[in-house]
């Protein structure tokens, strides 16, 4: 190998390594998040009882683009979303992740014990993937998304927590605030940019 090539060869090869660590977060070994955590308050309309029109599940992955709205999932006109809102058989409020409506067991969530501001990372077991969870005004939860393809080849899952405001049992509608972690792979639910 000419002198010339010796240099060069580890050369790349150092400078390859230091764009793929630079590329990479520290504590996590995916690409550094860019994406904000904001807090969001929204409102879906119960599966049943309230004009087909109005959004009754909310989609993980759909709020990327910064768009809350995007998030909010007509039930008629899809089947993909993390969580359904509905009454039960005993009138009282449920999110319903998809296994609990037949549509597979992917989405779960899981009541929070903590306060929705002091909530910073995402759990990583603990989901019910097939039950309803009954939730009133104050109902702190946090959900695991289904399966998410990243642009960097992985498949991970989104996490985001949320605070039931309020529900309208007339209009069968609940409000609730909901910060979502659009970065893949990461846990974080902190507003700002998660390191975690």
């Amino acid at each position: 190998m000419p002198p010339r090539c010796r240099f060069v060869a580890p050369t790349v090869a150092v400078a390859g390594l230091a764009l793929l660590a630079a590329a990479c977060s520290d504590t996590t070994g995916l690409p550094a998040a860019v994406i904000d955590n904001v807090v969001d308050t929204v409102s879906l309309f119960a599966l049943f009882g309230t004009p087909i029109s109005t959004p009754s599940a909310y989609d993980l992955s759909s709020r990327l683009g910064g768009v809350a709205a995007n998030a909010l999932v007509r039930t008629d006109q899809a089947s993909a979303f993390d969580f359904a809102f509905n009454f039960d058989s005993l009138r009282r409020p449920v999110l319903l992740p998809p296994g609990a409506v037949g549509l597979g067991q992917s989405s779960g969530l899981q009541r929070a014990s903590r306060p929705f501001d002091s909530i910073t990372v995402a759990p990583t077991g603990g989901y019910a993937f097939d039950q309803p969870l009954v939730v009133d005004t104050g109902t702190v939860a946090v959900v695991r998304s289904r399966p998410t393809n990243c642009l960097f080849g992985v498949t991970v899952f989104l996490y985001a927590k949320l605070r039931v405001v309020a529900i309208d049992t007339t209009a069968r509608r609940i409000d609730f605030r909901i910060l979502v972690d659009q970065n893949c792979g990461y846990r974080g639910l902190a507003p700002g940019i998660p390191t975690q």
